[in-house]
């Protein structure tokens, strides 16, 4: 693991970030278990290390867009615990009133264009969102999260070609979990690498291992320095791996598609464990430094859970609101 140039604030705040994805993720799996959440959940658990590594290196006015898989994203951009969590419960304290759901949650004050549930669906708008900056003279970089199945849909080849025509300051993070819904890469996709793809665009493609870190915020702060500098987009492939499978509770309707080693393995590669062994290993924290971070954010994700499920749900003539803008 490389070590950039971080005060040591700033790498705590980095563990921290990591540990509250994780953690979040966890419980409104367990939640949805018991039947408190409704509709569906997409975790994330075991990839924490690239919105993080990648939101590190972004300013506050900056963009993101994600997926149906979005929630760490959202925390990394500054997504607070509480509207998060009433969101996912259907309550009106959420981020969008209750009627986004786990999938579809926004805020246009944090930068955030919005989670979307269908594939490829959020990657022209990003490259919107870095056509508009462009013409503000790269004020701010656009993010786009996707997976690798995302890679083979024709929205991203068409935005990679604009941005890279239009050298728009734009960064496509592709977070590479091995899987699309229950197939493998290797069986959908022509290239064992996505970020190859990147060449017929014109502009660089990165591979970086999605579990370190400081290697995802390496690769994206000097995307983001190209992209301020006008001299446009860069492809970042994270490698990593999805712990859970495609949707939570989705043992009741799908068998096993993935060896049991296989998963034991990344799990193993735990980029939460690996970040905490450096952080002690190089001295920037000990065993009780992390422990009090981990106690900080598991108390502040009950509160949140409490919050949601103190909160009301919308009212029913509320479905018919933020539904068109007036004109």
């Amino acid at each position: 693991m490389s070590a950039p140039p971080l005060p040591r604030s700033a790498l705590l705040q980095m563990f921290r970030t990591m540990v509250n994805i994780r953690r979040f993720e966890e419980t409104i799996r367990d939640l949805f278990f018991q039947g408190e959440i409704p509709g569906f959940v997409h975790v994330s658990i075991g990839e924490e290390a690239v919105p993080t590594g990648v939101c590190a290196a972004l300013d506050p006015g900056d963009y993101i867009t994600t997926t149906h898989r979005g929630h760490g994203h959202m925390l990394a951009k500054g997504g607070e615990l509480k509207p998060m969590m009433a969101e996912i419960y259907g309550r009106r304290t959420g981020y969008c009133k209750g009627k986004g759901g786990s999938m579809h949650i926004v805020s246009y004050d944090l930068g955030i264009l919005g989670a979307n549930g269908i594939v490829g669906g959020n990657i022209p708008i990003a490259t919107g969102a870095a056509l508009a900056s462009s013409f503000r003279n790269h004020a701010e970089v656009a993010v786009c999260f996707f997976g690798d199945g995302a890679s083979n849909e024709g929205t991203f080849h068409e935005s990679l070609n604009l941005a890279g025509l239009w050298k728009l300051p734009v960064i496509y993070v592709c977070q590479n979990n091995a899987y699309a819904e229950f197939t493998p890469t290797a069986e959908s996709t022509s290239v064992p690498d996505i970020a190859v793809r990147a060449a017929g665009y014109g502009m660089p493609g990165v591979i970086v291992d999605g579990n370190d870190v400081l290697a995802v915020y390496a690769a994206a702060r000097e995307a983001v320095e190209r992209a301020r500098r006008g001299a446009g987009a860069t492809l970042i492939e994270a490698k990593t791996y999805r712990w859970e499978g495609h949707v939570v509770g989705e043992q009741a309707f799908v068998g096993e598609y993935r060896p049991r080693e296989e998963v034991e393995a990344a799990r193993a590669r735990c980029p939460i464990a690996r970040f905490a062994n450096y952080l002690e290993t190089a001295g920037i924290a000990t065993g009780a430094d992390l422990d009090e971070i981990r106690a900080a954010v598991q108390a502040d994700l009950d509160a949140a859970v409490a919050f949601a499920r103190s909160s009301p749900f919308p009212e029913p003539l509320e479905a018919e609101l933020d539904v068109f803008a007036s004109a």
